[in-house]
């Protein structure tokens, strides 16, 4: 985890291609959350005032899931086509790429230059392509102190295929290659991590971004201040198996909610109803119970629920609820998020603690009448002032940040599923080829 940061080197007239995590929401145009683009600020402005000729490069969205040149049909449009008539077929399409041409218009990265710009206080050179005759024109003529941004990565195949003669065009780009998103250092793509492990770039460093991320998740997994508390939550146990296993190694206490909660309460011998529930976890579920047991840890599951007849639709409905300890779930009511007295329990031992990681939801979080669980929790972390509260992102980062508790946490990771797969104890691909100190 000991890796060179941007402020290791001397980056003064050296093109330091940046990969940062620009993956915006956007509705109709317009970027509706720059979270992202703020938490990369640090890094670029950085390299601005050093004098680097910066070159950002960043995915958007998932192009491969729409009709675009070079990817062909994806299975879904496959289907329709071989479902028409042999004579409709070149009709429709010609439909479909017109469609696609105009949905990949929406994960262009155009946007995100505009509001850049305005940040930075000065144009951020947009490229029309990711790599190609624009881009190539654009590197060539980057004064020190300029930023271009190259088009979504994934608009290239070859992104996510590692492909060695991307890596090798993206390499000569660049003299420094700097990793700042998180968020993706668990994939191990061209521009995330190959360009690195090709040997085409040998000097490779992390942004503040990454560095903030190691400093504070990574030290406090391998050297917590106790007692240390994990919470998970979430819908699927499946999602968690190694999470669960590697935490009980590190935490005293590990808090189990949300939807995965049913399968361990089944596995403790409850009925669940018609609760959310993967019968071929059930055995693992008593496994990782025996395992707390033999370690002497506390292993926190809801002791009572908050029930509904039936998933609302749409997701924020209003519904009717009803309470029930874990041993009373009527067989035709679903659980939903934990009931009070599971919310008390659950804050009591926050309450004790010293280092607190959090991972999913308590419950439906997004419907009000379900979201007392995750509020609960939330604000237990937020009232916990001598704790290092963490956050790891993905659905427990929203739910923080629309429950107005984000100012209140230590840290709010910006990778959902990079800081899962560092619970997990895994080897993050685009951090691993970074350069060591």
């Amino acid at each position: 985890m000991d890796k060179l940061t941007v402020k290791d080197i001397d980056v003064k007239g050296k093109r330091c291609l940046v990969r940062v995590d620009f993956n915006v929401p956007m509705k109709d145009g317009v970027i509706t959350d720059e979270n992202r683009i703020n938490g990369a600020l640090p890094t670029i402005k950085y390299l601005v005032d050093q004098g680097a000729k910066v070159i950002l490069c960043s995915h958007m969205g998932k192009p491969h899931n729409v009709l675009s040149e070079g990817w062909g049909l994806n299975k879904k449009e496959k289907a329709k086509l071989e479902a028409l008539p042999e004579a409709e077929r070149p009709a429709a399409e010609a439909e479909m790429m017109a469609k696609a041409a105009k949905d990949r218009t929406k994960l262009s990265l155009k946007p995100v230059a505009v509001a850049l710009s305005a940040k930075l206080g000065q144009e951020v050179k947009m490229s029309d392509d990711f790599v190609g005759p624009c881009s190539d024109k654009l590197v060539a003529e980057i004064k020190d102190g300029e930023v271009v941004l190259l088009e979504n990565t994934r608009f290239d195949k070859g992104e996510e295929k590692r492909d060695e003669a991307l890596c090798k065009k993206l390499a000569s780009y660049c003299d420094v290659y700097v990793n700042d998103a998180f968020g993706t250092a668990h994939r191990s793509h061209a521009t995330t991590a190959a360009i690195v492990e090709y040997g085409f770039v040998k000097t490779a460093v992390c942004g503040f971004l990454i560095e903030k991320e190691l400093s504070v998740m990574a030290d406090t997994l391998e050297h917590p201040a106790r007692p240390f508390v994990a919470i998970l939550g979430g819908a699927k146990v499946a999602d968690k198996l190694n999470v669960i296993d590697n935490l009980l190694n590190k935490c005293d206490t590990l808090i189990v909610g949300g939807g995965m909660s049913y399968t361990f309460l089944k596995a403790m011998g409850y009925e669940v109803g018609t609760s959310l529930l993967d019968e071929t976890k059930i055995d693992y579920c008593k496994e990782m119970l025996a395992k707390a047991e033999k370690l002497g840890k506390k292993f926190l599951l809801p002791v009572d629920v908050v029930t509904t007849a039936e998933f609302p639709e749409p997701i924020d409905a209003e519904i009717e609820t009803k309470v029930f300890d874990r041993d009373k779930i009527p067989a035709d009511r679903m659980g939903m998020d934990i009931g009070p007295k599971t919310r008390a329990l659950y804050a009591d031992a926050v309450a004790g603690a010293k280092s607190v990681i959090w991972n999913g939801p308590m419950g439906v979080f997004e419907n009000p009448i379900l979201a007392a669980g995750t509020m609960s929790v939330a604000k237990a972390l937020a009232d916990a002032k001598d704790a290092i509260t963490i956050i790891g992102g993905g659905d427990s980062a929203a739910a923080v940040a629309q429950l107005g508790f984000a100012d209140k946490m230590t840290h709010i990771s910006t990778g959902g599923g990079a800081s899962l797969e560092l619970f997990e104890g895994k080897v993050l691909p685009g951090i691993a080829c970074l350069n060591n100190k």
